[in-house]
């Protein structure tokens, strides 16, 4: 389990950012951003309008349009202090003046894109071992992440995944990630996609991770490693799998449907709150402390 001091918020997206996340889903003219409301929260829990932000465009095939999109969109809630980091490849993650500018910023952020290219940039280099040192050691550093962003922060990461045949075993690619957190596995773009099927498959064969599907404009903020505050406007779906009793995904062949009795799901709007470790639901977290007044709901 990791106890980190800093914090996690992962965001569902809203917006394609250059990638086709489920293959035949190409949309490369839709970049209007995700509501502001998130940034704001962001920029808040980094220290302020004035905080130091540095947004990593590499999942995204269209960085450039990207990163531009985010200077436009902070600028619009009063900070100032963004910058951009373009790192296409391991070279240019290994360039001091990156390294330089990860250790003095207070917030970083990945872009949405193909989550399977920060693990593959990131994965082994200084640039990333700073950025989990920091997310683990120093109170008050934020780790953000929107789409691909988000569903890189768990060890356990989903690659690849059509919706239409998440219902059939081997049709659901998974993956080491970034590792912020070792037991859950993040879904993005989650209400609007369909992807229940592709997180309970995910789930199932995965059943110590506790599955977190982020709606658009929706996201988690998540302090202590453990503790999870729902933010923004939608829905986030909790897919727990620790009771699961029939499950035949380690028996059939690739291409067959999974059969899987006793999953459970939570549903969590802006303010509900839930604790990974204890795998509770907490219907209303404010200012940063837990407000129990209902009884657990699954």
């Amino acid at each position: 389990m990791i106890v980190a001091a800093g914090k996690l918020i992962a965001v569902g997206g809203a917006e394609d950012k250059g990638t086709d996340l489920e293959k035949g889903e190409i949309q490369r003219n839709n970049l209007n951003f995700f509501e502001l409301g998130i940034l704001k929260r962001v920029a808040e829990e980094a220290g302020g309008i004035h905080a130091h932000i540095e947004v990593i465009t590499t999942a995204s095939t269209i960085p450039l349009e990207v990163g531009e999109n985010y200077l436009d969109a902070f600028s619009k809630i009063g900070c100032t202090n963004v910058g951009v980091l373009h790192i296409r490849n391991r070279e240019d993650a290994n360039k001091q003046e990156y390294i330089d500018r990860i250790k003095a910023c207070d917030c970083v952020m990945f872009s949405g894109g193909n989550q399977l290219r920060l693990t593959a940039v990131f994965g082994g280099t200084d640039f990333f071992k700073i950025i989990k040192s920091r997310y683990e050691n120093e109170k008050g550093f934020v780790v953000a992440g929107t789409s691909a962003g988000a569903m890189a922060m768990s060890n356990t990461m989903i690659y690849e995944g059509n919706a239409t045949k998440a219902h059939l075993k081997g049709e659901v690619k998974i993956t080491t990630g970034l590792a912020f957190m070792d037991n859950v596995i993040f879904d993005s773009h989650f209400e609007k996609r369909g992807r229940f099927g592709r997180l309970a498959q995910a789930v199932a064969a995965n059943p110590s991770c506790i599955g977190i599907g982020l709606g658009e404009d929706t996201g988690m903020l998540i302090t202590d490693g453990n503790k999870m505050e729902a933010i923004g406007s939608g829905l986030v779906m909790i897919i727990d799998g620790h009771d699961i009793k029939h499950s035949n995904i380690a028996d059939i062949p690739d291409g067959n449907p999974i059969s899987v009795e006793n999953i459970k799901v939570s549903l969590c709007e802006k303010g509900n709150g839930y604790w990974v470790n204890e795998r509770k639901f907490i219907p209303e977290v404010s200012d940063g402390a837990v407000v129990e007044k209902s009884v657990f709901v699954e």
